[in-house]
This record gives C-alpha cells, structure tokens and sequence, in this order.
C-alpha cells in the first residue's frame, strides 16, 4: 500500500512536471526572441475564445452517459460552497499580506480567483481524465458569475450593467452548452468530436507556453525573493486546501470527484482578477509575482494534495 501511495505521488509529480517544461519552453523561446509581444497577445486571445471553449465542448461530448446528473450537481454545490469560502478568508487575510488599502484589494482577489483554466484543464485532463474537464467547466461558469459581480464590486464598490454584460463570453456559453449536453445526453456528430478534440488539444501546450512569456518578461528576482509571497502561496495551494478536504469527502465520496475538486481548490492565481486591477489603475507587480510564483510552486503542491486525497 505504501509503495503504491509513493508511487500514485511520483507520477502526479512528473506529470506537473511535463507542464513545468512546457512553461520552460515559453521562457526560453522568448528568451530566444521567437516569441514577442503582439504574438503572445494573439495567442492568449486564440485561447481564451476558441481553443479553450472547444475543449471544454469535446471534453463535454466525450463525457456523454459517463457523468451523471446527480454528480453535476454535487460539483456545482462544491463549487458555490468552494467560493463561498474563499471570499471571507480573502477578506479576513488579506490585511496579513499588504496593507496599502489598494494592493490590498488584489490580494483579496487573489485569495478567490484562481487559474481554473489555464492550468486547471491541463492538470485534470493529465492527472484524472479528459473526460472529467466537464467538471472543470461548472467550476468556470460559476468562476465567471462571482468575478463579474464580486470581483467588480471589490474593485468599484459598484455593479455595472457592462461588467454584467463580460459575463457573456465564449467560455461561459461553452460552459453552458457543455452543461446542456451532458444533462440531456446529446449526442454530437463524430466529425464535430473529432474537430473540436483536436482543437482543444492545443489549449494545453499554448497556455503554458503563455505562461512561460509572462516569466521571461518578469523580474524573476521581485518574484522568488520575496518571503510574504511564499507564504501567501502555501497558504493558497495547501492550507485552504487540506482544512477543506475533510467537509469534501463529507459532501461526496466520489474518489475522481473529489480529486478534481481538490485541484481546482489548490489552483495557483489567475491573472484575470490582476488586470482587472490594473485597469482601475493599480500597481500589479505583486499580483503578476504571485501568479508566476504559485504557478511554479503548484507543480510541487498539486503532488501533495493527491497524496492526501489518496488518488
């Protein structure tokens, strides 16, 4: 039983590390200058409209009459009942981590929105099954609900009807439609399967590669020297995590269930909340350092919470 628990750890961990190279091929490419500005730019688009939203559709048709309805629902209260966590303690510790009143704001987003996409589908997909990014697809529609309303008014202090109208993108009708087929159990043409597999393959090494840009082009000294943004990330990719397992497996005793739960509960930062940020006009260095940061270390943490889930 031990030799196999030691060996379910390694191969999580040299699956994460596969990401980890493909994150070093970005940096390096870049390095290299065959990679700049305006492609990485084009490249980010392709994938939060088309490449991202398809695989999420093939992982949905590929998913037909192996996920019950029931499940879907137990994933969508986790995922309410994950953000429902994450707000307050957001809020409760991010005062720990800064205390200029604006930094502060990114902080408390930081806490509650996560990579789901970007890193989560890879992790998923590589650690658990392609057939349970549907999964992830209800974490990101609900994801897209709570930073269009929450994560406005932490930044605003107000609604607006044009924040409201974000909502209505490529990923949330994806997420949408993923939700409709796997409910009603449609049955799409092979040929659209087999495309949008293929086109939503690419999602992976692209996101990564993404990745690996943003870190060539960061001062990778701000990033790696800084003790506060080491704690801030194990108490983001391990603490919230491990405390909350014991109320998953109270919810749900689904061992893939509750291991997709878990990664996407122990996701490093995602940028989305940072350049929100930016666009009021705050300071995003540190946002962009603890993206990078959590980003590497969560090939190190992911292992972890695997082990302790006894996947």
């Amino acid at each position: 039983m031990k030799e196999e628990m030691e060996m379910t750890i390694f191969t999580v961990f040299f699956q994460m590390l596969a990401l980890l190279i493909m994150i070093g091929v970005g940096y390096f490419i870049t390095r290299q200058g065959m990679l700049d500005e305006h492609t990485n730019y084009q490249m980010s688009g392709l994938l939060v409209n088309l490449f991202n939203p398809l695989l999420i559709l093939s992982g949905a048709a590929n998913s037909v009459g192996l996920i019950s309805p029931g499940d879907m629902k137990t994933v969508g209260l986790i995922a309410v009942g994950m953000f429902a966590v994450f707000i307050p303690v957001g809020m409760i510790l991010s005062p720990v981590f800064e205390r200029e009143p604006e930094q502060r704001k990114i902080f408390q987003l930081m806490f509650v929105f996560s990579n789901l996409g970007f890193i989560g589908i890879p992790v998923v997909s590589g650690i658990i099954g392609e057939e349970y990014i549907v999964y992830v697809t209800e974490f990101i529609l609900i994801y897209n609900v709570i930073l269009y309303s929450y994560g406005t008014a932490v930044l605003s202090r107000r609604l607006s009807v044009s924040s409201l109208k974000e909502m209505l993108n490529p990923g949330t009708v994806f997420s949408i439609a993923a939700m409709i087929i796997i409910i009603f159990e449609i049955q799409l043409p092979d040929f659209i399967k087999t495309a949008s597999t293929y086109l939503g393959n690419v999602t992976s090494p692209m996101a990564l590669i993404v990745i690996g840009f943003t870190l060539a082009q960061s001062d990778l000294k701000r990033i790696f020297c800084q003790p506060r943004l080491y704690v801030f990330s194990v108490v983001k990719l391990l603490v919230i995590p491990l405390l909350l397992l014991p109320l998953l497996k109270l919810v749900t005793k689904d061992m893939p269930l509750i291991s997709v739960s878990m990664v996407m509960l122990g996701m490093p930062v995602g940028n989305v909340a940072v350049m929100m940020g930016m666009r009021k006009g705050i300071d995003g260095t540190n946002g962009s350092a603890a993206i990078i940061l959590t980003t590497v270390l969560c090939v190190f943490t992911i292992p972890i919470l695997m082990f302790a889930v006894g996947y």
